[in-house]
C-alpha cells in the first residue's frame, strides 16, 4: 500500500531518500525501486524493522529494485541520527500524529533535508478520522493517533520552517469504511464475519491491484481518502 507519488517527483538517479517511521518498510520497498536510489529506512521499533528487513531481502531475491542500496536503522523522528542537508527525499507517511512534540519533529524533518529538494509528508485526513474518533478505543489506543490534522495547519506549520508547499492528494479511500466498520463493531474484534471479508478484500487489492480496484480509488479518493498527501519542497538559499 504506497501513499507516496514517487513518480512526480522526478528524482535523479542515486538519489538519497529517507523514510521516516518506516514501519514494516513498504515505502523503502518503492523508493528501492528507483534507479541506484540510496535508501534509509529509519524507525524506534525493534520489531518493525524486522518486518522491513524481510520485506528487504525478498526484494533484493527477486530483483525488484532499481540497483541501489538499503540500509535499515533505529530513529526517533524528534532526534534525528543524521547531518544537516543529508537527502534527496524525506518520507514522513503516518507519523506525525503519533508525535507528542510534533514541533520537534518538523524541525528535524527540515534540518536533514537537502536545499532544493522534497519533502513527501501523509497524515490521516481530518473527516475520515474524526468519525473514527467516536469509538473511544480508536482515540485511546497505546501509541495511537494522538491528534488530528487540518491540512491547511500543517502545510502551515511546514512553510513556517522555510519549505514550500506544492501539490495536495488524498489516498487509501477503499480503506475508510474498513476503519470505520471496525470502529462500529470494536477494533478487536476482527473475527466479526464483515470485518474478515472486508480485510480480505483489502489484502486481495494490494497484491492484486486490478484495474477496476485502481479506477474506483481513484475516483473516490477526493471524498473518502483516508490519507492527505502533502509535497514540499526546500528552496536555494539567497
Amino acid at each position: 500500500m504506497i501513499t507516496v507519488d514517487f513518480h512526480c517527483l522526478n528524482l535523479p538517479a542515486g538519489s538519497r531518500i529517507l523514510d521516516i517511521g518506516c514501519g514494516s518498510g513498504r515505502h523503502v520497498a518503492a523508493a528501492y525501486a528507483l534507479e541506484r536510489a540510496d535508501v534509509i529506512g529509519a524507525d524506534p521499533s525493534l520489531q518493525d524493522l524486522k518486518q522491513a528487513q524481510t520485506r528487504m531481502h525478498y526484494h533484493d531475491q527477486l530483483g525488484i529494485h532499481g540497483k541501489g542500496r538499503w540500509h535499515l536503522t533505529g530513529g526517533d523522528v524528534t532526534s534525528l541520527p543524521f547531518a544537516d542537508n543529508s537527502f534527496d527525499l524525506v518520507v514522513c507517511s503516518e507519523v506525525l500524529e503519533h508525535i507528542p512534540d510534533h514541533q520537534r519533529a518538523i524541525t528535524e524533518i527540515v534540518r536533514v533535508l537537502k536545499t532544493d529538494r522534497h519533502l513527501v509528508v501523509s497524515v490521516p485526513r481530518r473527516w475520515p478520522e474524526k468519525l473514527c474518533w467516536l469509538s473511544h478505543a480508536y482515540g485511546h489506543m497505546p501509541g495511537g493517533h494522538i491528534r488530528i490534522y487540518r491540512a491547511a495547519d500543517l502545510v502551515q506549520r511546514v512553510q513556517s520552517r522555510g519549505l514550500r508547499h506544492w501539490r495536495t492528494h488524498f489516498a487509501h479511500s477503499l480503506h475508510t469504511p474498513y476503519w470505520w466498520l471496525k470502529c462500529l463493531v470494536g477494533l478487536h474484534h476482527n473475527d466479526f464475519w464483515a470485518v474478515r471479508l472486508y480485510h480480505r478484500f483489502l489484502t486481495w487489492d494490494i497484491m492484486q491491484r486490478p484495474r477496476l480496484t485502481r479506477v474506483l480509488d481513484d475516483i473516490l479518493n477526493p471524498l473518502l481518502g483516508k490519507s492527505v498527501v502533502l509535497y514540499f519542497y526546500k528552496p536555494l538559499q539567497r
